[in-house]
């Protein structure tokens, strides 16, 4: 007979090991959710009843560990990321080397590091001003609410941030909010916060994102600009008579041979090329980086 919520959970957990991290982590904030709102209700109308007692009552409804486990591995097998399931592979080096631009891990990959520099723009700003207002203002008495909204909205952003890293990189994140209490006093959720060591990993994250978002920008617009002007040149040549590269010493532009537009064109073709697949595993790393840091163990 299971006396206690945590043994459940820890029961649960044990149940679910080998499981991904993201999934450990939703099948105990829903199962402590359910047991505790559904443990007070029933404690609340039978008041007669043990709490050991109103707790088993409820796990007859719920499912027992073993039998939650099975649901949520079942529901996992059945809702993997669409970009975590692997392209077929060709036999050629040449066809998988080319075949990026058809492999969707690519774009969502490419697409997300462009998205990196607004939402690390945006994670660092609000990361810096709500630090600064919290210890500003923890002399005083409201400093305390303000620094609780704060870390609230840490959790919020993490699991938002969780979402985007699932869509467009394929890695499994946690699709629901950790479990908090209700009926804390906010004091008391502001330690559970604070000591909480997923709050500070999140807000660091918000940091490193700020770093890794400009660089990811930075890259890819300059490789792009790069790639488009190799392969633009001979038309540029030969239409406007303008060419994109400049000797910067006689500070004119210089026309390039006839015999080079081949080479110019194959040239930002294959640094485009080369780059989304380096994109792709780019993105795959940020994807561990992200899980690390944003789930729980």
């Amino acid at each position: 007979m299971i006396k206690s919520v945590e043994e459940y959970l820890d029961l649960l957990k044990s149940e679910l090991q080998g499981s991904d991290a993201a999934t450990i982590q939703d099948a105990l904030a829903d199962a402590e959710e359910h047991l505790r709102a559904a443990l007070t209700n029933l404690r609340e109308a039978q008041p007669e009843m043990s709490e050991e007692e109103a707790l088993n009552q409820v796990i007859e409804q719920y499912g027992s560990p073993s039998e939650t486990a099975s649901a949520y591995m079942e529901v996992e097998r059945r809702t993997i990321p669409q970009l975590t399931r692997e392209s077929p592979k060709t036999e050629s080096a040449l066809m998988s080397f080319f075949g990026v631009y058809a492999d969707a891990r690519a774009w969502g990959s490419l697409l997300y590091m462009l998205i990196a520099f607004v939402t690390g723009i945006f994670y660092f700003t609000w990361a810096v001003t709500g630090l600064s207002i919290s210890l500003s203002f923890s002399i005083f008495i409201f400093g305390l609410p303000l620094a609780l909204l704060f870390l609230l909205s840490v959790r919020g952003l993490a699991l938002l941030e969780g979402r985007l890293v699932e869509a467009l990189l394929g890695v499994r994140m946690p699709r629901r909010p950790l479990f908090t209490q209700q009926n804390l006093k906010w004091i008391d959720r502001l330690k559970e916060l604070v000591t909480d060591r997923h709050t500070w990993f999140s807000t660091l994250y918000m940091f490193i994102q700020f770093v890794l978002g400009t660089v990811y920008f930075v890259v890819v617009v300059t490789v792009f600009s790069v790639s488009v002007s190799l392969v633009a040149s001979p038309f540029l040549q030969e239409i406007m008579k303008q060419s994109p590269i400049m000797d910067m010493d006689l500070c004119c532009m210089v026309l390039a041979p006839t015999w080079t537009y081949p080479l110019l064109i194959l040239g930002g073709v294959l640094l485009w090329t080369t780059f989304m697949n380096l994109v792709r595993g780019v993105g795959q790393l940020h994807g561990r980086m992200a899980k690390a840091m944003l789930v729980t163990d």
